[in-house]
């Protein structure tokens, strides 16, 4: 088993992509679909013997960029996507993550930045449905895209595919 490396090590600060070694590449948004993704990747990761790295990726709301409407005047994004990844990160693991887990924050549009990293990745793994859209789609339109036009294997996972984790 990996050495445990301790939170506040270097290791566990944000990592860009890509990885010196491709690995498992988890998109984040906090959604119960994409915590069911990041419990399936970290499960997998090991068993693969490859990495596993969560991405959350955040952006501006604003009408131009397909969202209905601007996000508010106060809305901070950067802090939100911090606290996704704080909460995925306890949600994870009970202790401190192991070296092969590294976390991650990068702003733009979700479907594009995970495409974009999916290149250096062996396997990509999101949820079905993230936050917003229309609640009777299979799909969201995120998962949609990165089925179609990813350049690695896509694995996505509905919440209810996975059974909840004992604390």
């Amino acid at each position: 088993m990996p050495e445990e490396v301790p939170v506040d090590d270097p290791r566990h600060e944000e990592h860009p992509l890509p990885w010196s070694r491709p690995g498992l590449l988890v998109g984040v948004d906090g959604s119960p679909a994409s915590r069911a993704a990041l419990h399936v990747a970290v499960a997998m990761g090991p068993r693969l013997g490859l990495p596993v790295h969560a991405l959350v990726v955040w952006d501006f709301a604003s009408p131009l960029s397909g969202h209905r409407l601007a996000a508010p005047r106060n809305s901070r994004p950067e802090t939100d996507a911090r606290a996704v990844i704080d909460a995925a990160r306890r949600e994870a693991f009970a202790g401190p993550p192991p070296e092969w887990f590294t976390i991650g924050m990068e702003r733009g549009r979700p479907g594009f930045v995970l495409l974009q990293h999916s290149a250096n990745s062996e396997m990509l793994i999101i949820g079905s449905r993230g936050h917003g859209g229309f609640t009777g789609l299979l799909l969201g339109s995120v998962s949609s895209v990165c089925v179609a036009h990813a350049l690695c294997p896509v694995l996505i996972v509905r919440e209810q595919d996975v059974a909840p984790v004992a604390g």
